[in-house]
């Protein structure tokens, strides 16, 4: 048995086989390190300038890493989608679009079903296009018959809607003081006038 080195302790011997394991390890590590670095800066020296339009791997790459990136495009896309689907929130070709979509839905279900015989106490008006709070709470009132009548609102959906949909929607449009209060009491007398806001006769 030899002694122990002076001045410290024994140096450790690691056997052969051992050794070629260790060596064969870091071998492999140094090379994933070099792999990494280079993909690096390629991607580095493949991302494209700001002034550059082309649009390639790199520039997908940045936009999903880049914080810089996701807050120059979420601009454009939160300008771009609609802000509300209410139909005072649409102007141009939108309004249109979504009025007559409307219409169908009024003449074609709403008042076939619910319509109901005009008397002086529950007046209506042909005309209830021209009648800007009509044409909003029969919109709201179409918003939510598509929610509540969808499979996925449950079967208590339907009555949901009529509950705190239909019933104070007609009550607000078809009573003698609502929007329709001057127009169509008699079904053989046809009739449609605006009434006065407070601020035009006011004016």
């Amino acid at each position: 048995m030899s002694e122990p080195a002076r001045g410290g302790a024994e140096p450790v011997r690691i056997p052969d086989h051992d050794l070629d394991d260790l060596v064969s390890t870091v071998t492999q590590l140094v090379t994933a390190s070099r792999k990494q670095n280079e993909t690096l800066a390629r991607l580095t020296d493949e991302e494209p300038s700001l002034n550059d339009g082309a649009v390639g791997e790199a520039e997908c790459v940045g936009a999903e890493t880049s914080p810089s990136a996701a807050a120059q495009a979420a601009p454009v896309t939160s300008a771009e989608a609609p802000t509300s689907s209410f139909i005072l929130a649409l102007d141009g070709t939108a309004y249109t679009e979504e009025l007559a979509a409307l219409t169908n839905w009024v003449d074609e279900l709403l008042l076939p079903v619910y319509g109901r015989e005009v008397t002086t106490s529950r007046p209506w008006c042909q005309q209830w296009l021209e009648h800007p709070e009509a044409v909003a709470r029969l919109h709201a009132l179409w918003l939510a018959w598509q929610q509540l009548t969808d499979i996925e609102a449950g079967l208590t959906g339907p009555s949901t809607w009529h509950r705190d949909h239909l019933d104070p929607t007609l009550l607000q449009l078809r009573t003698s003081d609502g929007p329709f209060g001057a127009c169509t009491t008699n079904a053989t007398r046809p009739n449609h006038r605006l009434l006065a806001s407070p601020q035009s006769a006011g004016a």
